[in-house]
């Protein structure tokens, strides 16, 4: 991947301009994310692949997350080719998954899909790093922009909802494809912006972060609790079709998580409570959550129950990005996210192959795992919050380098 230079602001539309184009791509990846994870289960199953083989398909992606997606980070780093990363690996995610639609055992979509997930997971954290980099460079504030994003999961969700009664769920691959597409397609309006490779000294700053208590435990607190929500993510649309819910209804399910999540992003910088208290009460809700889950509830119950992904999910992340913004300097937030991703990999792979195994089993009682994970999560938070506190205030630095370029600590 090339190096890409430094352009000049031009003007003061400079910033407007680029942060559309952002905007723009962040809808376009997560409206594929939206159409992908509550309706690609349910393709697999439509296709004859059973629960133990969707199970360890739907692994996938976490595993590279630990695997290939912390080398293309690093290497992105590097070079200084952030916006070069996004747009090749979002046109070979379109290819991937355009592989993958043509595949119909078990073995041979476990490697098509290996294979487009290896191109796939490391694009939210690439675009991350690089709206960081904007944040700083131009004074924009993080959160509207990331909202976008979770506003076009909705729309994938609610798309695929309404297609899914119209078509054959073994065509759901390819308006999966087509988002994909998309996806690729705005890829290439992103500016260039990215800063010529960090120092050799400054890269090697950044390993030191694996050896700091602190970040270990804000990416293994994070990592349990987001983890804890493999079976929801995996099981989720296959159980409410079975138990005889619409497409669209289950679509409108997810979106009330989606829409919970927003509304979430955009009242934290109203937040008092320290982002580890945050992440806390994540963990407490999703422990809630999932023991609720597990009594199979009606809709209407579950409509409510949805609304929790706000705090499971939405608090979660908040909490942890206020934490990160605080413990990892800005040149080396693109390995620093790897390497929360890599941590929330291992975890979510281990726990989806876990999950498929129990489900097919078990059924629904799958979700009491889930809420021990996510009560772990919250003991490792809440055991380390006073080492965070103190080490946040000496330990990088970054709090005050943050603060002095106005980056928005919103999720």
């Amino acid at each position: 991947m090339p190096s890409e230079s430094q352009i000049p602001i031009a003007s003061a539309d400079a910033p407007r301009r680029f942060a559309s184009r952002l905007a723009l791509f962040y809808g376009a990846v997560f409206t594929l994310i939206g159409s992908h994870l509550p309706f690609f289960p349910m393709w697999l199953r439509a296709i004859g692949i059973d629960a133990s083989w969707i199970g360890v398909i739907a692994a996938v992606p976490a595993v590279t997350r630990f695997t290939v997606l912390p080398f293309v980070t690093s290497l992105a780093e590097r070079r200084g080719a952030l916006r070069g990363a996004i747009i090749v690996t979002a046109v070979m995610t379109t290819l991937g998954f355009s592989a993958v639609g043509t595949q119909h055992w078990p073995i041979p979509v476990f490697l098509a899909y290996a294979v487009t997930a290896s191109m796939w997971t490391p694009i939210v954290p690439l675009t991350d790093a690089y709206a960081l980099h904007a944040v700083s460079r131009y004074g924009l504030r993080y959160g509207p922009l990331r909202l976008w994003g979770s506003a076009a999961f909705v729309v994938g969700a609610l798309l695929c909802g309404l297609l899914v009664d119209v078509i054959a769920a073994r065509h759901l691959i390819w308006i999966i494809v087509a988002m994909a597409a998309l996806g690729a397609v705005a890829s290439l309006g992103l500016q260039p912006l990215d800063h010529p490779g960090a120092p050799p000294a400054m890269l090697r700053g950044a390993t030191a972060l694996l050896r700091q208590g602190g970040f270990l435990a804000i990416i293994a607190a994070s990592a349990l609790i987001q983890g804890s929500h493999a079976a929801y993510y995996t099981f989720a649309s296959i159980t409410w079709q079975l138990s005889g819910l619409g497409g669209l209804t289950i679509a409108g399910l997810w979106a009330l998580g989606v829409m919970a999540e927003i509304a979430v992003f955009a009242l934290s910088p109203r937040f008092t409570l320290q982002p580890s208290v945050l992440v806390v009460i994540g963990a407490l809700s999703a422990a809630a959550r999932w023991l609720i889950t597990a009594q199979e509830p009606p809709v209407a119950v579950l409509a409510v129950v949805q609304l929790a992904h706000g705090l499971s999910f939405g608090l979660t992340q908040v909490g942890t990005m206020g934490l990160l913004v605080r413990h990892v300097p800005i040149h080396a937030m693109a390995r620093g996210q790897g390497y929360l991703a890599a941590c929330a990999g291992i975890v979510a792979s281990s726990a989806s192959i876990l999950s498929g195994a129990i489900y097919a089993r078990h059924g629904q009682g799958v979700y009491y795992v889930m809420a021990a994970m996510a009560l772990s999560g919250a003991v490792v938070m809440w055991s380390a919050k006073h080492y965070i506190a103190f080490s946040s205030e000496v330990g990088t630095g970054s709090r005050e380098e943050n603060a002095s370029k106005k980056i928005d600590t919103r999720f």
